[in-house]
């Protein structure tokens, strides 16, 4: 009976883990044992009796690598971690691989074979092991939170026998998962709500929610999608005009969040340093993209800055703000993930040509083996 190990995660700020009790008793449903190093749920509200009681073995962390057929991780597992596997082992988690080439080269120099879930290819029957989409939509939930407690106002419209209070105006730039989620959470609690996104479909979408869509919608708008529904980066020219347009739009806004990412690579710049400076004092930006560069020029991982009396909400790891739930979601997509693993008769034998594997595989065999890192 092959062996899922999940251990605490030793990222600096990092609250999530990677299973819960719930998929505990799923995992040995289907035919795993389950390991658990204890206290790993404690900062994300799953005490150690908890996951006894679904049926886990809880264990030190010493002991919780050395059972592990599978180590099932949030973030990449540390050099110590590492060092502990044994070198058949497998491990799954978000290893963001372009960025954390030191843990990429590590896993690889142990010989284990590594997955990560950031690659797990949009298909239909991948859809439930999609980690992208179910953090990113709390990222978008939790972002909204964090700029109208830094507003400091009402988002909706108020109608007191003291007067009336305006509803904010809020302007989400990007309208991927997480951008639909800041665009519906910003229309719960009230406000006016712009949006844009350099992909035409996005236009319904948002539309749908009752926001209002704001973009230059020229012939390179229409083709600014790729087959697999991210965003293409776009050409100077266009950036440009979307700039004129939304400097224009943005000085008038309450609070600004900016979600867009390209995969791979730095998060795009949308937000100037001018058009900061243009908003009211009082303005609140969020930028969910700080930890890949920052859509907000100023931006700052992990801090809050303000500038001309605008505060720039650089929050790093916006679901783990949410971790019991951001936990939930995403162990639900590790246990679905891990069922690629066993045969039709649940006998224990991974299939690396299965297409969702061979496209989160990223090292195998004492190499990094995907092709978008190899070099």
């Amino acid at each position: 009976m092959a062996v899922i190990a999940v251990t605490k995660e030793r990222r600096d700020g990092e609250t999530r883990v990677a299973t819960t009790p719930d998929t505990v008793k799923k995992l040995i449903a289907a035919g795993f044992a389950v390991a658990v190093e204890t206290g790993a749920g404690q900062a994300s509200s799953y005490p150690d009796a908890d996951y006894a009681a679904a049926g886990a073995e809880l264990c030190g962390l010493d002991a919780a690598l050395d059972k592990a057929d599978i180590l099932f991780k949030v973030r990449g597992p540390t050099p110590e971690e590492i060092a502990g596997l044994k070198a058949e082992a497998i491990v799954v988690g978000m290893l963001n691989p372009h960025q954390d080439k030191a843990t990429l080269q590590a896993l690889s120099a142990k010989g284990v074979s590594a997955f990560t879930m950031e690659f797990v290819p949009r298909i239909t029957r991948a859809q439930v092991m999609d980690v992208l989409s179910s953090q990113a939509n709390l990222a978008g939930y939790r972002a909204v939170l964090e700029g109208a407690h830094a507003y400091g106002k009402v988002l909706p419209m108020m109608m007191t026998a003291a007067g009336t209070v305006a509803a904010a105006k809020v302007f989400v730039m990007g309208a991927g998962v997480a951008g639909l989620q800041a665009i519906a959470t910003a229309r719960r609690l009230g406000a006016v709500v712009t949006a844009t996104d350099v992909r035409p479909a996005a236009k319904e979408q948002v539309e749908s929610l009752g926001a209002k869509f704001i973009a230059v919608e020229d012939e390179e708008f229409k083709a600014a999608e790729t087959a697999a529904g991210y965003a293409k980066e776009m050409s100077a020219e266009y950036q440009a005009k979307q700039a004129a347009l939304v400097s224009e739009h943005i000085r008038k806004q309450d609070i600004v969040i900016t979600t867009a990412l390209i995969p791979g690579r730095p998060a795009p710049r949308l937000v100037s340093a001018a058009q900061v400076a243009s908003m009211r004092p009082g303005s609140v930006i969020v930028d969910i993209a700080v930890e890949q560069g920052g859509n907000v020029e100023g931006a700052v991982a992990g801090q809050v800055l303000e500038t001309g009396g605008v505060k720039i909400v650089g929050y790093t790891n916006l679901p783990g703000r949410i971790a019991a739930d951001a936990s939930a979601l995403y162990a639900r997509n590790l246990a679905a993930f891990a069922g690629l693993f066993l045969t039709k008769d649940g006998a224990f034998a991974p299939d690396f040509e299965d297409e969702i594997l061979k496209a989160a595989l990223v090292t195998r065999g004492g190499a990094v083996v995907h092709p978008a890192l190899a070099s």
